[in-house]
């Protein structure tokens, strides 16, 4: 009896490349077509239930056992730390975490940095930046924003921003100036650690079938 794999895909920038990339790899992305809505698609002809979600979800579902496989960023597990197997880099998807601020407080952070003295940052990505600051040494002010990080030094609520950047493109629409680059991603195939023993077949079928694309 052919088994049925639930795979989480996540909503946003990801989402059409790990589309393109089922395609490429001989999948049938018929459940994708359209103005389809939905946040759960099937694929009759290779018994593939797809589920759709917010990136930040896709590891949790991933753990929890709700899915066997997903696509996600390697910022989101950096984040996450999520208990998963890490399958494959499908080298794609590829952007930075960073810190930046804006152009008339570089100088303000800098002393802040030579002093040793607390700094205000504003970011989604909380764990990635406590790790990151706390292996420099240095006092940071958390504070954790759900969108638009880029506002709040423009607003004044925070002297600089760990965010994720692909281009830079709306850094510097902010007029918002790079500092450092915390960690880069790309997207990556994670597997729920039983589905990976008891379903161990079709997911390295699948896994294979995704190699022979990144590597042609």
């Amino acid at each position: 009896m052919k088994q049925t794999i639930k795979i989480a895909i996540p909503k946003g920038y990801l989402l059409e490349s790990t589309i393109i990339l089922l395609e490429k790899a001989g999948y049938d992305i018929s459940c994708f077509s359209g103005d389809n809505r939905k946040l759960f698609l099937y694929s009759k002809k290779d018994d593939i239930k797809y589920i759709i979600t917010r990136p930040m979800d896709v590891p949790v579902y991933i753990e929890s056992g709700v899915c066997d496989l997903g696509f996600v960023g390697k910022d989101v597990l950096l984040e996450t730390e999520s208990n998963v197997f890490e399958l494959l880099d499908l080298k794609d998807g590829y952007c930075r975490i960073i810190i930046a601020t804006k152009n008339d407080c570089i100088e303000k952070v800098k002393s802040h940095y030579e002093h040793f003295g607390a700094i205000k940052v504003a970011t989604k990505y909380t764990n990635v930046t406590r790790k990151y600051f706390e292996k420099k040494g240095m006092q940071v002010e958390i504070i954790k924003l759900y969108g638009s990080v880029e506002l709040a030094p423009i607003l004044g609520i925070a002297d600089e921003i760990v965010d994720i950047t692909a281009t830079g493109k709306t850094m510097i629409e902010n007029d918002l100036v790079e500092m450092e680059t915390v960690a880069e991603s790309t997207t990556r195939l994670i597997a729920n650690e039983v589905s990976y023993r008891v379903k161990n077949e079709i997911i390295e079928n699948f896994i294979n079938s995704l190699k022979k694309v990144i590597n042609s």
